[in-house]
Order: structure tokens, then C-alpha cells, then sequence
């Protein structure tokens, strides 16, 4: 398969697998006698598995390294480090969603102090401010 076919099955694009490729991220595939890059299934499998990783938000290294092993017959590995490494992020996205919401919250007091006709000198304090979650 070339790496245009690759890249629309995958929903990536050629230029993300060639600088896959590039990093050394991914082994590069043999080449037919035009000179094209050919990929064949345990390509397409690695890949796969690396746009999936990443589209879960870890970051490059590791998901080019747990696509590596799998490709390498070790994906009981990899499976049991996903349970850590995807419990991680879930802690990770809580707290962001927590921070997102007390972010809102605030927002939306001050919108409406704001639209109150109060001063934005008192309604905005400098320095580090306490977490309130009455806000």
C-alpha cells in the first residue's frame, strides 16, 4: 500500500508518516522498484496503534515506543502499562476539568459584577488568590 492510502485509512496524512519516519519513530518501509514507499499490514498495525496513542494525548515518544513493542509481539506489555498510563491521564483530565469549571465560575461572577457596573479594580485582586468554590 503507498502512503497516501496509508494516511486516509489511518486519517493522518502522508507528511506526519514520513516525519515519523524521519524521527525514527517508526521503522521506514521497503520501497518498490519506482521507488515508492510500500507499506504493508504489520506497517499499517504500527501505525495504527501510534495515531491511536496519540490521539489519547501521550505524548510522541512514548506512544511511538508502546507501538514499537506491540509490533514487537509484546502487547500483553503494553496493555498492562495502558492501564497506568491511561488512569494517569484520567487523573490528569479531572483535575484540568476541575480547574476549567472554577475557571467558568469566576468568569461568570465577574461577567455579571461586570455587567453590574462594578469596577474591575476591585473585582480582579493581584497575587495568588484563594480557592473558593462559593465563587
Amino acid at each position: 500500500m503507498r502512503i497516501r492510502a496509508l494516511a486516509d485509512q489511518l486519517g493522518t496524512t502522508a507528511h506526519a508518516i514520513r516525519f515519523y519516519e524521519r524521527k525514527g519513530l517508526v521503522p521506514a518501509p521497503e520501497r518498490g522498484r519506482n521507488r515508492y514507499r510500500e507499506y504493508g499490514e504489520a506497517d499499517a498495525e504500527r501505525l495504527r496503534l501510534l495515531v491511536g496513542l496519540r490521539q489519547l494525548d501521550l505524548p510522541l515518544e512514548q506512544a511511538a515506543e508502546l507501538a514499537g513493542m506491540c509490533a514487537e509481539g509484546r502487547c500483553t506489555e503494553v496493555s498492562v502499562e495502558l492501564r497506568t498510563v491511561i488512569g494517569e491521564k484520567r487523573d490528569e483530565l479531572r483535575r484540568r476539568m476541575d480547574e476549567m469549571n472554577y475557571l467558568d465560575r469566576r468568569l461568570a461572577h465577574l461577567h455579571g459584577d461586570l455587567a453590574a457596573g462594578e469596577s474591575p479594580r476591585t473585582l480582579i485582586p493581584l497575587g495568588k488568590e484563594v480557592h473558593h468554590d462559593s465563587v
